[in-house]
């Protein structure tokens, strides 16, 4: 059994240049002289022939920081609970050892969502308020590196 693509699906392709029968001889499509007619012309995106392009007549406005600003990686209490033991140091490291965090951004910011019940030292970038109680009610330790 040989397969086909259904009827009509696929188009055959405008042989340019083959002869004035084929309807695309002479000049294949393209008009009479000119920079369009000639090969390697390619329009420059936003072109509009000369005329001041709308992209540089609008005025620009606003600043954007993002070259500088640092991407946090949330982990949740309740997360650090069930993989962690007693006692244990919780940093970036040993956050990944155990993929709660997968990006290479070293900057882990601490939140509430869920519980805490075992006394452990963390240390991140950032922490909620709510985080911190939450870990010092349990009687671990929040330490804040950048």
């Amino acid at each position: 059994m040989i397969l086909h693509p259904p009827a009509g699906s696929v188009k055959t392709r405008r042989r340019i240049g083959r002869g004035q029968g084929s309807g695309n001889g002479c000049t294949s499509g393209r008009g009479n002289k000119g920079q369009k007619s000639r090969s390697g012309y390619s329009e420059k995106i936003g072109f509009e022939g000369g005329q001041m392009p709308l992209s540089r007549r609008i005025p620009k406005i606003g600043f954007n920081n993002k070259k500088f600003s640092k991407e946090y990686q949330i982990v949740n209490i309740g997360e650090i609970n069930n993989k962690y033991d007693e006692g244990e140091v919780v940093d970036y490291k040993s956050l990944s050892r155990k993929r709660l965090v997968t990006k290479k951004t070293p900057y882990v910011k601490l939140l509430a969502k869920g519980e805490i019940t075992k006394k452990l030292n963390i240390v991140v970038s950032k922490a909620s308020k709510k985080a911190i109680e939450l870990v010092e009610k349990a009687g671990g330790k929040v330490e804040i590196k950048l």
